[in-house]
């Protein structure tokens, strides 16, 4: 045992003897190999000196390289590395930088949203030159252009142009609406005149019936005009559009929206789907939005989300802007697109020989209007008087069932331009439209009525023959011999008659 530790001391003693040697050794060895590549590249490099750059390229007859010592040439290769670093961190560090710095582009000017009484909100962009300006976006005049130090420093890169209502050159449209080109604009411009190009020109022709009624509303309420391409996106202005929340006609309106803005919503009429009365209010739903917000960014966007939700990221973010706003997380995605949607359906819009739309003027949405006093079914008012149901249909879409009202002392049913004395003339011939009496039937065990016609009450929960008997004039006991009956029993989806 004591030799072999003699033994392990005199290995260790000899081999620390020869340890700075080895070490030197396998440090050379390793920045050889490392060093292999950068050879042969310089090899490559002095190869390529030898060609004429003035003439061309062309090949020389390059003569053999001389024989080196390579572990002389590694070493200088080394020493070269090592000045070079050193000379590169003596330098200034803003010298580094110079060269990116001085390619760097100029920020453009954030969207503002603070509008003046001419519905101009935002501060727009420096005019561009005549020559770099396309032609489908107007240019600033001289009173609207800021400097550069007028922009302010949090400038979004990807703010291209803008446009704020303000004329440019000649054959340019005017945009009463700020718009805003970037790169989110652009991607719906694409998908609008390239994915749902059939679609989207069917939108155009539709609006194009209703653009001028639209146009002399939206005049009466003091509103941009541009303002009516909103319906594109909600819609595509179409009467009979219904979303999955139950919005409901070409400014889809919510129920609750549609009744505080005087729409009459029931089971015969719906007018949300009437062009003319749905405009109407929601010409004075933006314009509330409008004086609410001071901005139509921020009111379009409260249109879609509602006023509630919009304040309450202002108010969160404590930010007076849209574009600041979208850039959180407190609202939704489909506000975020909403708005960039809509300038860019303006856009087209607005320049649709430019995307190759045909400019067409369909027939305008005109009509006449008969006063009503008994519920008249289409069929039996198009076979009298030769009117078209479909063209009745089309001029009223508010009236869900295809008859006026019965409950309506007058209702003003709307035909065809040159109609009215024909109608009028045969309207006593025409026959009063009656509902089909029927009790309530059984459907997927629970009572419901297949027609809820004038005269009957369909049972809620929380109701009762006293509260009923009250709501129609009746006296209980005038409620139970009309239905046949004997106790005071009756269940949510009952069919009750409650007519006087």
């Amino acid at each position: 045992m004591s030799a072999l530790v003699t033994r392990h001391k005199f290995l260790d003693k000899h081999s620390l003897d020869r340890y700075p040697e080895q070490m030197h050794t396998r440090k050379m060895t390793m920045q050889r190999w490392l060093l292999l590549p950068e050879i042969v590249l310089a090899t490559l490099l002095i190869s390529l000196i030898g060609l004429s750059w003035p003439g061309g390229l062309h090949q020389v007859n390059a003569e053999p390289l001389p024989q080196v010592n390579h572990a002389v040439a590694i070493d200088l290769r080394v020493q070269d590395t090592e000045s070079q670093a050193d000379s590169l961190t003596r330098q200034e560090p803003g010298q580094l930088d110079q060269g990116r710095q001085s390619e760097a582009p100029r920020s453009s000017l954030q969207p503002s949203e603070t509008a003046p009484a001419s519905s101009i909100e935002s501060p727009p962009l420096p005019a561009l030159p005549v020559e770099s300006a396309v032609s489908s976006e107007p240019l600033l005049d001289s009173s609207q252009q800021m400097t550069e130090q007028d922009a302010p420093l949090d400038t979004p890169p990807s703010l291209s142009h803008r446009t704020d209502g303000v004329a440019g050159t000649s054959g340019e449209p005017i945009y009463n609406i700020p718009i805003v080109r970037d790169q989110k604009v652009e991607s719906h411009m694409r998908f609008f005149h390239t994915a749902i190009r059939d679609r989207f020109e069917m939108w155009l022709d539709r609006l194009g019936r209703y653009k001028p009624m639209v146009d002399r509303i939206f005049t009466e309420f003091d509103l941009p005009s541009d303002l009516v391409f909103l319906s594109l996106v909600e819609s595509g202005f179409n009467p009979h559009a219904r979303s999955r929340a139950r919005a409901t006609g070409p400014w889809q309106f919510m129920k609750g929206t549609a009744l505080m803005y005087g729409l009459r919503v029931d089971q015969y009429v719906d007018e949300r789907k009437d062009p003319y009365k749905s405009t109407v209010a929601a010409a004075r739903y933006l314009r509330d939005l409008y004086d609410l917000f001071g901005a139509w960014p921020l009111a379009m966007a409260a249109y879609n989300a509602g006023e509630g939700k919009v304040q309450r990221a202002l108010q969160k973010t404590n930010t007076e802007s849209f574009w600041e706003i979208a850039q959180t997380k407190h609202i939704r995605r489909e506000t975020k697109e909403y708005v960039p949607r809509i300038m860019a359906a303006t856009i087209i819009a607005r320049n649709p020989d430019q995307f190759g739309f045909s400019q067409e003027i369909p027939d305008a949405h005109d009509f006449e209007e008969v006063a009503v006093t008994r519920p008249l079914h289409f069929r039996d008012l198009a076979k009298v008087t030769g009117v078209s149901f479909e063209e009745l249909r089309r001029l009223n879409p508010e009236l869900l069932k295809d008859v006026t009202p019965p409950g309506d002392a007058e209702y003003h049913l709307k035909v065809p331009v040159g109609a009215k004395a024909t109608v009028e003339e045969k309207l006593d011939q025409i026959p009063a439209w009656k509902p089909s009496v029927q009790m309530a039937s059984k459907r997927k065990g629970r009572k419901e009525p297949p027609d809820q016609s004038a005269g009957w009450y369909k049972v809620r929960v929380g109701d009762n023959l006293a509260t009923i008997a009250k709501r129609f004039r009746l006296s209980v006991h005038e409620l139970k011999s009309k239905n046949h009956l004997t106790g005071q029993r009756i269940r949510p989806g009952d069919l009750l008659a409650v007519s006087r």
